[in-house]
């Protein structure tokens, strides 16, 4: 069979069962629903757990979180923000230095949801092909979204960023939210296979420069026991990433995967069924001995 037309995790579903085959990706929505209930409890329900959004909140009154992609944007525009916000800076780079920058990504923004749909039903439609975009391309988009609050003295990426105009249709009336959720949608079903997260979006661009140092990492740590199925490689929102840890001992590389564009999501563990990845740290990261030296850099 085409490893194109399998479907990913079938069998690590019949060798586990269904719920240890899909575990992780279960646990991702429930965090992502779960985070998008509490900032909507306040408006909705007048139950004030969790004040503001994704860019800038407030805990319980105590504890507070803000972006470092919005305080950079600040900064740029010639905005000073307050020791409140930088504070909530330092917490959330911190919480990301540890579980990886790209964790944003995959276990938080809503929008990963709908990206995630769109890849399913691509698969099922036998969709191929489509548009290529340079992987540099978000970064320079990151550029420009720095230059355009340089230039214009306001936070010019907030009025468009989908997940803030799906947070504020979600409270005051979708309206052209709906337009951007599915051009979002349509453009990755139809015009390029993960194209707004893995070519265009900022904020993972941000994010995945931001994991390159981060301590939570996922691990081919079975790599011998591959058997070269491509589930692994089909689910991967960043396939790029798979294959140093997962066939690099030959070169010398070891089983843990360093890029910062992965994104922690887990998939990878789910539909294998040789079990092959699971969760480490960067530290586990014992490569081959070659000539009596170990390498463990990523290939390019």
């Amino acid at each position: 069979m085409d490893p194109r037309e399998r479907i990913p995790g079938q069998e690590s579903a019949a060798a586990r069962g269904w719920l240890h085959a899909h575990r992780w990706l279960i646990l991702r929505r429930a965090t992502q629903l779960g985070l998008l209930g509490l900032f909507l409890l306040g408006p909705w329900f007048d139950i004030w757990i969790v004040k503001g959004n994704l860019a800038s909140s407030r805990t319980l009154d105590v504890l507070p979180l803000t972006d470092p992609l919005v305080l950079l944007q600040e900064l740029f525009a010639g905005h000073m923000p307050t020791t409140t916000a930088f504070i909530g800076v330092a917490i959330v780079l911190a919480f990301y230095l540890l579980v990886g920058g790209r964790v944003y990504c995959s276990w938080v923004c809503p929008i990963n949801m709908v990206t995630d749909a769109a890849d399913w039903l691509r698969r099922r439609l036998g969709l191929r092909g489509g548009a290529r975009f340079p992987r540099e391309t978000r970064y320079w988009v990151l550029g420009a979204v720095l230059l355009m609050a340089l230039v214009s003295g306001q936070l010019v990426w907030e009025w468009i960023n989908p997940v803030s105009m799906v947070f504020r249709g979600l409270v005051f009336g979708m309206g052209l939210a709906w337009a951007m959720v599915a051009a979002i949608f349509v453009f990755d079903l139809l015009v390029a296979r993960r194209g707004w997260c893995s070519h265009l979006c900022p904020v993972g661009a941000f994010y995945g420069l931001l994991g390159r140092g981060a301590v939570l990492r996922v691990a081919a740590d079975r790599r011998e026991a591959c058997d070269d199925c491509l589930d692994c490689f089909v689910v991967c929102p960043e396939q790029q990433v798979i294959r140093p840890a997962l066939k690099g001992a030959d070169k010398g590389l070891g089983p843990v995967i360093l890029s910062g564009e992965c994104t922690n999501c887990g998939r990878c563990i789910d539909v294998c069924a040789e079990d092959v990845f699971h969760y480490t740290t960067r530290f586990n990261n014992h490569s081959p001995v070659i000539g009596h030296e170990e390498k463990s850099e990523v290939l390019p």
